[in-house]
């Protein structure tokens, strides 16, 4: 129990740069979002940490490359898009180009999950 309250007393004593760097960790490595490390900046008394626990809310779907099936890459991205076939090819060929972009996140995800399944290289940005 003792190590628990140390580590509680190294946290209640972090700076907001140190809750910053721990919120990225966090968010990076296990997929937490930020928003516990607002509360700890706000109950440890810092200022200005709040602009950390701002979500991303837009996002860019960037086909890196196109793999291997590339002609499966090309109908997905023409259907995905709306473009001809001629200007889908186009966009493959240009890779790394970006797909959409300003697009939600589960919208994002959803493009990614479809052009990884095609053979395609995907990057959210």
């Amino acid at each position: 129990m003792a190590d628990l309250k140390d580590f509680a007393e190294q946290l209640v004593n972090l700076t907001v740069k140190e809750v910053n760097e721990l919120a990225g960790i966090l968010k990076e490595e296990y997929g937490i979002e930020p928003a516990a490390a607002a509360v700890a900046v706000a109950a440890g008394g810092g200022a200005g940490g709040g602009d950390a626990a701002e979500e991303k809310t837009e996002f860019d779907v960037i086909l890196k490359a196109a793999g291997g099936a590339k002609l499966a890459v090309v109908k997905l991205v023409k259907e995905l898009t709306g473009l001809g076939l001629k200007d889908a090819k186009g966009l493959v060929d240009e890779a790394p180009k970006a797909i959409k972009e300003g697009i939600s996140k589960d919208e994002a995800e959803a493009l990614k999950a479809q052009l990884e399944e095609a053979g395609a290289e995907v990057e959210l940005k």
